[in-house]
Formats: C-alpha cells, sequence, structure tokens
C-alpha cells in the first residue's frame, strides 16, 4: 500500500511509498529488505523513513546535506559522459550499517540539523542547467533510501534535458527497485564484497539482494552500470573471492559491465586497518581481466594504466585518466574506437566536452 492512496499529506515529512500495515497495528516499510517494522513516531534503520500516525512519511523530502559539481569520473563513472561536470546531491542516513563508511559523516548522520539547504526537485535540476552539469547525481548517502525524493527529481531533471546517476549500495527490494531504476539513466552500485559473511558483519546486511539489483538493472532497464568495490586489507581482497566475484560478473552481467577497484582509507569504526596498497588494485585489476572483464579500474589512486580505457579490440589507449581527470580522448562521435572501429559500451556524446575537470564547486540554490 503507498501512502499516496489513501491518506493525505501528514504534518511532518513527505508521503511515502512502498509500506503496508500489520495486523499486530505496526507498519512495515517495504523499500528494503530490512523490513522495518514501526509503532507510532519510530524511525526505520535508515532514519529517515518515519511512521507519522497511520501513515509512512520521508522526513528528509527537499531538504540537502549539500550540492557540489564534481567531474562524472568521481562517481566513479568511467563510460558515461566522459569528462562532464555533475551536480552531486544528497540528504542523510543509509539503510546499510558499514563499520568502513567513507562518508560517514552524511549517512550515519541523526542529526536532520545537518540539512541546511531546502532543495525542491524543481530547484536541483535548474541548478544543474545553470551551472552547465549534463547530470545530477544522487550521492554521498544512499538514495535507495530518499527514493520518491530522487524520482520526483529525475522527472524534473530529464524534463530540462539533465541526465540522473545513482550512486548506491542498491540494497532495495523489488517494486521499488523497478522503479527507482526506470527513472536513473546511469548507476554505480558498490558491490561490497563476494562473501554473506562480510555483508552481514561489516554492513548488517546481506548480498543476495545486491546482486539481485544488478541483474534487474542490467537485464532489465536501460540505466548504464558501473561497479565499484572498496578493496579493504584481509576482508574482501583475497584472490579467491576476487576470482569468485569477478567470475560471476562475466557470468551474470557481461563483460562489458566497467569495474572500479577503490583504495580504503581508515576511517569510521575501521581506523586501525591500513590503507590499501596499490599492488593490491593491480592484482585485482588483472584477476578481474583474467576472468574475462574488458573494462577494469583502479580508483583512488594514481595509475596511468588503471585509469585508461583500452579497445578492447585493438587495445589502443582511448581514454588516459589521472585519478578523476581526463588527460586525452580518441573516441570517434559514434563511441568507437578510430583505430579499429570496435565500439566501447557506454553512453557517450557525439563530441566530447571536457567539463570542470578535478575542481570541486559547492553550489547553493536560491529560495524559491
Amino acid at each position: 500500500m503507498s501512502a499516496r492512496d489513501d491518506h493525505s499529506t501528514p504534518a511532518t515529512g513527505s508521503p511515502a511509498r512502498w509500506w503496508h500495515r500489520l495486523a499486530d497495528g505496526r507498519i512495515q516499510c517495504d523499500l528494503c529488505p530490512r523490513d522495518c517494522k514501526l509503532h507510532e513516531g519510530q524511525r526505520g534503520l535508515c532514519f529517515v523513513r518515519q511512521r507519522v500516525g497511520e501513515q509512512m512519511v520521508l522526513a528528509t523530502y527537499g531538504r540537502s546535506s549539500g550540492l557540489c559539481i564534481d567531474p562524472i569520473e568521481k562517481k566513479p563513472l568511467n563510460h558515461f559522459l566522459p569528462g562532464s561536470s555533475v551536480l552531486s546531491f544528497g540528504t542523510a542516513g543509509c539503510n546499510l550499517a558499514c563499520k568502513f563508511c567513507q562518508n560517514w559523516d552524511i549517512s550515519k548522520s541523526r542529526q536532520m540539523d545537518t540539512l541546511m539547504d531546502a532543495a525542491s526537485p524543481q530547484g536541483i535540476a535548474q541548478a544543474a542547467r545553470d551551472s552547465g552539469a549534463a547530470s545530477v547525481a544522487f550521492t554521498y548517502n544512499d538514495p535507495v533510501i530518499f527514493a520518491e525524493y530522487a524520482m520526483d527529481t529525475a522527472d524534473a531533471c530529464h524534463a530540462l534535458g539533465i541526465r540522473t546517476v545513482a550512486v548506491t549500495a542498491g540494497y532495495i527490494n523489488p517494486e521499488p527497485r523497478r522503479a527507482f531504476f526506470a527513472k536513473m539513466d546511469a548507476a554505480n552500485v558498490d558491490l561490497k564484497a563476494f562473501t554473506d559473511e562480510f555483508y552481514r558483519q561489516q554492513t548488517g546486511s546481506h548480498l543476495a539482494p545486491v546482486l539481485d539489483t544488478l541483474q534487474h538493472i542490467v537485464h532489465e532497464t536501460d540505466c548504464w552500470l558501473e561497479i565499484t568495490t572498496l578493496l579493504i586489507p584481509g576482508l574482501n581482497d583475497s584472490t579467491a573471492e576476487l576470482e569468485a566475484m569477478t567470475r560471476w560478473i562475466a557470468g551474470n552481467l557481461g563483460a562489458d559491465v566497467p569495474l572500479h577497484f577503490s583504495a580504503f582509507h581508515p576511517d569510521y569504526k575501521m581506523g586501525d586497518v591500513p590503507a590499501t596498497p596499490q599492488s593490491t588494485l593491480t592484482r585485482a585489476r588483472r584477476i578481474a581481466l583474467d576472468q574475462g572483464l574488458r573494462h577494469v579500474y583502479t580508483g583512488n589512486v594514481h595509475d596511468a594504466e588503471g585509469g585508461t580505457t583500452f579497445c578492447p579490440g585493438c587495445a589502443a589507449p582511448l581514454i588516459e585518466r589521472d585519478w578523476h581527470a581526463v588527460l586525452h580522448y580518441a573516441l570517434d562521435a559514434g563511441g568507437g574506437c578510430p583505430h579499429c572501429g570496435t565500439r566501447i559500451p557506454g553512453r557517450f556524446a557525439p563530441q566530447f566536452r571536457r567539463g570542470l575537470g578535478r575542481r570541486r564547486i559547492p553550489v547553493r540554490i536560491a529560495p524559491a
């Protein structure tokens, strides 16, 4: 049942979708596999979906924890409008409990006061257009938990010719999954590991729903997918696990899905775990290539080879990068290799137009 079906707007927050009443009087949230069951006034683990009276509301609708212009490569997306600028936007809260969260001050926030900026869907779309951004990314915290807000913003963006990007852990139930990713032009999904043990112990969630999300995006939507795995020393970087993960990606998603291996740095509850050595990223990339993946990248490090898009046909370097900066771009107008004609999978503009490079520019939305 959707709160929008038969209830008026509550005094606090915006009506939420994907919930139903239980026989014992509680309300169950149906957005993600946590299935939080709430009494009056309680919030789900994400902290932004709350029971108010006999309905559920999204407490962060129309409020932002910050907006910035970034290079699209920072999401990271290497095959989606390379070199372009993206307006990055988030709220607060998260439906996972990752001990290694790199954005914990936002995603783990329990203070709605961190949401300083009013940001309507139309205001966000207009800010993106006015700043010259080619897309808006729902990021910083997981957009799954503010799905209604992100979807309304996606509609506003599409009306102005702005594309949309979801940066997410992919922990979402089937019905909202279909509605949410139908609104997204691209997604980077965090595949945090390839064992359920890791997901349970380090994130408080499960692996299977994430794998379902990855397959849904590839096989049932037009949304462009790239995957990121943050390699944490001793926890998810073994050769056996990386072989199993990349074999699964090649077999179930296809060899053309780009995979990013990113370096961990000590943060949040894992301050005593060492940073990922570059040799681990290089090893992971080689394993993935050996398993048949064609586009594998290293992130959070300076690595010329690991940042370059190579033609799978003739091995020519086509897009060379240094971290988030595009140094050289050689694709033809059709997104193909100028040397052998092999088409590179992705979403490429007919002409390469460099955005703002590695600069990160805060954006404010004028009051309505």
